[in-house]
């Protein structure tokens, strides 16, 4: 059974960091393209990063471009993403994604690209 599950939200001040984790039982995250979705009350679930199969290649959302940072542990079978410079907007709850039924380069940047989601951990930036 494909599972995948989120942890390391919670309540920081602007500017501080967090660092989430996606861990993945069932299927090797290296195989599949992967990504982190972030929805807030009464929004659309957003793209954050994705990064396509077998790591060839990594994209990020302009709201988050320089300030994120995605990352992939094989040997944990585990997805990060480092947020540093958070600001309120920032506020939401964060998902990982995974897919298999691409097969390129391309990073898959909408929700409906990926088959696999995670249960969700909140994230709340706030003084």
């Amino acid at each position: 059974q494909l599972q995948l599950v989120e942890s390391g939200g919670g309540l920081v001040q602007p500017g501080g960091s967090l660092r989430l984790s996606c861990g993945a039982s069932g299927f090797s995250l290296d195989y599949y393209d992967i990504g982190w979705f972030r929805q807030a009350p009464g929004k659309e679930r957003e793209f954050v990063v994705g990064i396509s199969r077998s790591g060839g290649g990594t994209g990020y959302g302009d709201s988050v471009k320089d300030r994120f940072t995605v990352s992939l542990d094989n040997a944990k079978n585990t997805l990060y993403l480092q947020m540093n410079g958070l600001k309120p907007e920032d506020t939401a709850v964060y998902y990982c994604a995974a897919s298999s039924r691409w097969w390129s380069e391309v990073v898959r940047t909408t929700p409906r690209d990926y088959e696999y989601w995670g249960q969700g951990t909140q994230v709340t930036v706030s003084s």
